[in-house]
């Protein structure tokens, strides 16, 4: 069983930043791609940015030069720098592990980021 567990969300003013962390078991964060989502009210659940097991990344165009994601097998962690923070990036958060071997999805619990104009 693959367990995912967020922290890291919370309230921040208009150009603030927060940083996101998804724990996971090394094996997962070492061998899947990883991903965080979010999902606002009324909304689809939609990629933030996601990081393969060869390091690359990929961004929504939303937040190209504003979020950074990054993983540490060895902390068995994943992250999501999120700088200059804007109201519309306001949603829950969740992260992913795509298993590469099954095609299946595990999902975190998410946490909310609220961001005040």
């Amino acid at each position: 069983q693959v367990q995912l567990v967020e922290s890291g969300g919370g309230l921040v003013q208009a150009g603030g930043s927060l940083r996101l962390s998804c724990s996971a078991s090394a094996t997962i964060l070492s061998e899947h791609t990883m991903g965080w989502y979010r999902q606002a009210p009324g909304q689809q659940r939609d990629l933030v940015a996601a990081i393969t097991r060869g390091d690359s990344t990929n961004y929504a165009d939303s937040v190209k030069g504003r979020f950074t994601i990054s993983r540490d097998s060895a902390k068995k962690t994943v992250w999501l720098q999120m700088n200059s923070l804007q109201p519309e990036d306001t949603a829950v958060y969740y992260c992913n592990a795509h298993i590469r071997w099954t095609g299946y999805d595990y999902w975190g619990q998410g946490t909310q980021v609220t961001v005040s104009s």
